[in-house]
């Protein structure tokens, strides 16, 4: 009875194809596919979007037909396209967790098709984000099991690539998340993944303790391994959990590496004999803590970028700090210490790591004053002006201040990037008074973020470049720059991160966090605040005024017909000419490769298929792209309106900006013909 229920039938292809799992996708910044944000479902696959390697679930038939002789049948310790009571055997016979196997033996015993789908419908597909899904049983959710397969998979992967990876090693740190009801936890993810590594002789650095993620790629660098990995889900909601992979050059994977992982997993999913004995970790010779030497060297490498001791002693400014239930009090005290700074006022609700993320709904500092209540209330209290806020994994920072008028300003990723990018040039150029270095000196930040580094690197004659949006592409652009003996002083993207030191090729909350506080406190001996500084920056360099938001939608069908009919808007291959009264100036598509700018009409940045990404420039100076999410059923806008050195009119600007982003929404997104849900303000 319960094998007949679940197995796929034995018809013709369209009566099979009525048992393919649905579509189903996991939060990576935010909500899923379902209605509900807040609650994502199990049986993710990932895949390329965007740049940002975050992905969508590709679900196969549960039977599909595999031909006679082929490799895949004959790969070591793969299933062969088993019906879901089969894939639900196969785990138990390998799964010695007794909470998830007590839950899958519970499904079957209940004959419970529909959670039986949602735990082996699909199996989450490495990216170059590596996984992040919900912690729970099964191939579709982040457990004892999916990570030792994932790890066997990167072990094999790992030893094609470097013949010296048993002298190298690997490093891995992990977060304080825990799912008690599975129980998984970082913690344990991060020993079940160091296991397989020591059985194969190969050296861990397993952090004995949290650590912001920013650590593993400095260690990786610092250490000279040969790769890092991070278990965390960064800010996504408690239930889920992360596997983020670092290359030896310290900057997170790109394709085709991502590619090549997933197939050595396809290869290599039964457990290894000591795959389970994790006592292996406490008694090998192969095992070494970096957490003592790490957490000196990196704050001694850090303090290169501080060039103001004695201000930040003297300093009358109070800054509060929130980890939001992280990792992150404990390191951004030490980066106070090592500024010699007063430690900062923690928020003792947030201050101590905690998997609930009890306080707040959302434990991501991007919500902005949502998450910020309990900072704003001790920072009234003890009379501070500046916030820091860090997201759980201390790898983003956000920053708010207190203005004359008693109200606080939340800066937006992209001002705060304005203000750290002058800052960082600033402090080199009091550093190099030899003209010619700045031939040499570079700045980064990603395709939407804002163009204000570009417009200070017209002015001051450093190099501006931009990338694909995410820091896997930053990183490893740096790090090139880096070798070609460039100076690569700072990058930044719009959704809060920031590297303001190439000792790390990724962002770091960390370090953005204590060179901010400094930058604050520079200010404040000029009477500046923050506030004030950015208006000078936009005086001298230009306004730049942002706007970004985005619409909801579900349904993938109308998405694509959404941006084809953009491709096709005055005819076939004909983009539009206008938006509005506002007249369209360029068009670059990076899901085609079609840039209307360059000589040859193709697009200089790597373009992806797979996603919709559009940008229109205008001939007012406005910017917008359009581009659809990889983790989320949302359409994204950012749109910027930028103004030549001498318009000190934002509010003109703020309102020209505001009439463009309406007619984006009226002529391009036609959100009632084509059922668009707005953000919720």
């Amino acid at each position: 009875m319960l094998r007949r229920m679940f197995s796929a039938p034995a018809g013709g292809r369209a009566e099979r194809e009525r048992f393919v799992p649905q579509r189903r996708q996991h939060s990576g910044r935010g909500s899923s596919l379902w209605p509900d944000p807040s609650s994502p479902r199990p049986g993710t696959k990932r895949r390329e979007a965007n740049g940002r390697g975050c992905s969508r679930s590709i679900p196969a038939p549960l039977s599909a037909p595999l031909r006679k002789g082929s490799a895949e049948l004959n790969r070591p310790g793969r299933m062969a396209a088993p019906s879901l009571t089969e894939a639900a055997a196969q785990w138990l016979r390998w799964d010695k967790n007794t909470k998830t196997s007590e839950i899958v033996k519970q499904l079957v015993a209940e004959e419970n098709a529909g959670e039986l789908q949602k735990c082996f419908g699909s199996r989450m597909e490495f990216g170059t984000a590596g996984l992040r899904a919900a912690m729970g049983a099964g191939i579709s959710q982040m457990n004892d099991l999916t990570i030792i397969q994932t790890t066997q998979g990167f072990c094999r992967y790992l030893e094609k690539n470097f013949s010296d990876l048993k002298k190298r090693g690997v490093v891995i740190g992990f977060d304080a998340r825990a799912h008690p009801s599975s129980g998984g936890s970082s913690k344990r993810f991060a020993r079940l993944a160091a296991t397989t590594f020591i059985s194969q002789g190969i050296p861990v650095y397993l952090f004995s303790n949290i650590t912001p993620t920013p650590f593993v790629p400095y260690t990786i660098t610092h250490l000279k391994l040969s790769a890092g990995i991070m278990i965390t889900a960064s800010h996504n909601p408690k239930q889920d959990n992360g596997y983020k992979v670092y290359w030896e050059n310290g900057a997170q994977i790109t394709s085709p590496h991502d590619k090549g992982i997933s197939q050595a997993i396809e290869e290599n999913q039964e457990p290894w004999p000591q795959a389970w004995d994790d006592s292996l970790v406490d008694s090998s010779l192969l095992l070494h803590d970096p957490y003592v030497t790490i957490n000196k060297d990196y704050f001694k490498d850090i303090q290169k970028h501080c060039f103001h001791r004695n201000i930040n002693k003297e300093t009358k400014l109070k800054f509060t700090h929130t980890s939001v239930h992280g990792v992150g009090h404990e390191f951004v005290q030490s980066a106070f210490k090592a500024f010699d700074f007063k430690p900062p006022l923690a928020v003792p609700e947030q201050k101590d790591p905690d998997p609930e993320f009890s306080t707040v709904k959302y434990p991501n500092p991007e919500e902005g004053k949502g998450v910020l209540t309990f900072s704003f209330a001790l920072a009234e209290k003890e009379g501070a002006g500046i916030i820091l806020a860090n997201d759980p994994d201390a790898d983003r920072l956000l920053v708010a201040e207190k203005q004359e008028s008693g109200e606080w300003k939340v800066f937006s990723g992209n001002e705060l990037g304005a203000l750290l990018g002058w800052w960082l040039f600033t402090c080199w150029k009091n550093q190099n008074q030899d003209p010619a270095a700045i031939k040499d000196v570079y700045m980064l930040s990603s395709t939407v973020s804002s163009k204000i580094l570009r417009a200070i690197a017209l002015k001051e004659g450093f190099h501006f470049e931009e990338t694909l949006t995410g820091f896997k592409w930053m990183g490893n652009r740096a790090k090139q720059l880096t070798d070609q003996g460039k100076t690569v002083l700072f990058a930044f993207e719009e959704a809060i991160g920031y590297m303001c030191s190439p000792v790390v090729l990724d962002k770091d909350g960390v370090s953005a966090a204590v060179i901010t506080a400094e930058m604050s406190s520079w200010l404040a001996t000029k009477n500046l605040s923050l506030s004030l500084q950015l208006k000078a920056i936009y005086d001298e360099y230009g306004y730049h005024i942002t706007k970004a938001s985005y619409f909801i939608c579900h349904d993938p069908k109308t998405i694509k017909e959404l941006f084809e009919n953009l491709r096709n808007y005055d005819g076939k291959n004909t983009y539009p000419k206008s938006c509005g009264k506002f007249k369209v100036s360029g068009v670059r598509d990076l899901t085609t490769g079609y840039d209307s700018s360059q000589p040859d009409q193709k697009a200089v940045l790597p373009t992806s298929k797979s996603s919709q990404m559009i940008t229109f420039t205008f001939a007012n100076g406005g910017v917008a792209t359009m581009r659809t999410s990889g983790t989320e059923p949302k359409i994204k806008y950012y749109a910027e309106l930028c103004a030549p050195p001498g318009n000190s009119d934002p509010n003109q600007l703020k309102e020209e900006l505001g009439e463009l982003v309406g007619a984006i929404e009226e002529y391009f997104f036609q959100p009632e013909k084509n059922k668009l849900q707005p953000k919720a303000e």
